[in-house]
């Protein structure tokens, strides 16, 4: 598949896969350890910089990746990729260290209704509890990333302010995490505001390491995702097949879809440094193993340099 600005945009943009926790805790089916096993290893050699493997909330909570520690003990650990889980509370962290993960991923929202309905507390709590995660995975050598849901809307709550998602950056960024996930977790952002967003965290915090997480539920997310690349960003959470959504946010669908971001910046001449082969070969299979479609317009529709035969005219 040939670039079509390629001289002109040579920037890295890192692309991190969730459809392992994301994708799969919002599915009903429960798929099989071994199956997940099996798709992490073939992710790790495909290009990405982050996998997040699985999420060590408490099974009761989140029954389809009950098998978190199985699963981190099973894979594969290929070099230069990190393998990040998301870590609730200390419990789930203390889980986590047993098992031996590259980041601890936490997450707390910046609307209160949200964070209410998500986690069943108060976002000071939220933070007290995370605070004592963060003091632990530094304890451990650790790194840490703070995911801030509904950083740019809430289906209860409305738009998020700018000014309300840079205290919770300010008091996370204090707390000495090493990176910030800007998460629109029900798809309500759009370019413009992206681009605002992006800015604003990027000239107060250069050295953080900054993360934006799209969903496509008003189908804004590939045109949200290269607003915040042209605002200088260079990683992205996304999910193959377009998998994913919060089971606790009303009106949430699937992530920005692996195959369809990768496909978008390498024709563009970005270096996503991605198998663009092996992710669609992988979400062919996720169609097969849940057996409906997958939203992924990329994998029913073919890259671009797929050639047809003309239709016969009679």
């Amino acid at each position: 598949m040939t670039s079509t600005l390629s001289s002109q945009n040579p920037k890295r943009i890192y692309i991190q896969e969730v459809v392992t926790r994301d994708g799969f805790q919002a599915e009903s089916q429960f798929v099989p350890t071994e199956e997940k096993i099996a798709l992490i290893n073939r992710l790790s050699r495909a290009g990405y910089a982050k996998i997040e493997v699985t999420s060590f909330t408490s099974p009761k909570a989140i029954p389809m990746l009950a098998d978190a520690e199985a699963v981190m003990r099973g894979i594969d650990r290929v070099p230069g990729v990190e393998y990040t889980v998301l870590i609730p509370n200390l419990k789930g962290a203390e889980r986590a260290l047993s098992v031996g993960v590259d980041e601890f991923n936490l997450v707390m929202s910046v609307s209160e209704a949200h964070n209410q309905s998500n986690l069943k507390m108060s976002r000071e709590d939220s933070f007290k509890g995370l605070t004592s995660v963060i003091d632990l995975a530094h304890a451990n050598n650790t790194a840490v990333n703070i995911s801030l849901s509904t950083s740019f809307g809430c289906p209860m709550s409305g738009i998020t302010s700018l000014s309300e998602l840079m205290h919770w950056v300010d008091r996370f960024a204090a707390a000495g995490v090493r990176g910030i996930t800007v998460c629109d977790t029900t798809g309500m952002a759009n370019p413009a505001q992206v681009q605002a967003v992006c800015e604003a965290v990027q000239t107060k915090y250069p050295k953080l390491q900054w993360t934006l997480h799209f969903h496509n539920t008003r189908g804004m997310g590939l045109a949200n995702a290269l607003a915040a690349v042209n605002s200088g960003i260079d990683r992205f959470d996304s999910s193959l097949g377009g998998l994913g959504g919060c089971p606790y946010a009303p009106g949430a669908t699937g992530n920005i879809c692996t195959e369809e971001l990768v496909h978008m910046l390498d024709l563009m001449g970005f270096k996503t440094n991605m198998q663009i082969d092996t992710l669609l070969a992988c979400s062919k299979d996720l169609q097969s193993l849940f057996g409906r479609t997958l939203p992924s317009q990329l994998l029913m529709a073919g890259k671009i340099d797929r050639v047809y035969e003309a239709p016969c005219q009679s």
